[in-house]
């Protein structure tokens, strides 16, 4: 099983509604998620920095909390509650559509245990990747 992670934003609605709608207002986000849907992936979350690991159906309420303003040990605590998520769904390829706060604590720990891990859009700054997700989408039309 393939799936795509992307982390949460902080532009969000400002009611309580599913994942994938919440972070709808960021322009990254939605553009992410297009791509990710136009690819051949068996399932995406979303890396949620006060809820973890997401269904993107999952109806949460909105929050003001972000994995940049919390020390290594809170991250790396975050890391291991969203390691174990992972596990239970049971993929053998993950692609990382995330900041680096989002996977420093992950993807060696899901390297160790088999799991094929790929950060796609790695080293390119914000404009560069809403440039490359508006050029693939181009390419899909």
């Amino acid at each position: 099983m393939k799936i795509a992670l992307v982390s949460c934003t902080k532009l969000k609605e400002e009611y309580p509604c599913e994942a994938k709608k919440l972070y709808s207002k960021s322009t990254l986000f939605k553009k992410a998620v297009n791509y990710i849907e136009a690819k051949d992936y068996d399932d995406w979350y979303v890396l949620s920095a006060k809820y973890g690991l997401l269904s993107k159906d999952k109806v949460i309420e909105p929050y003001d909390v972000t994995l940049n303003k919390m020390n290594i040990r809170e991250r790396k605590f975050w890391a291991e509650s969203v390691l174990r998520d992972i596990v239970k769904i049971k993929p053998n390829e993950i692609d990382f559509y995330a900041g680096n706060k989002y996977r420093e604590h992950l993807i060696k720990p899901l390297r160790d245990i088999g799991i094929l891990v790929n950060v796609p859009l790695e080293g390119k700054a914000i404009g560069e990747q809403l440039r490359f997700y508006t050029e693939r989408h181009e390419e899909v039309k």
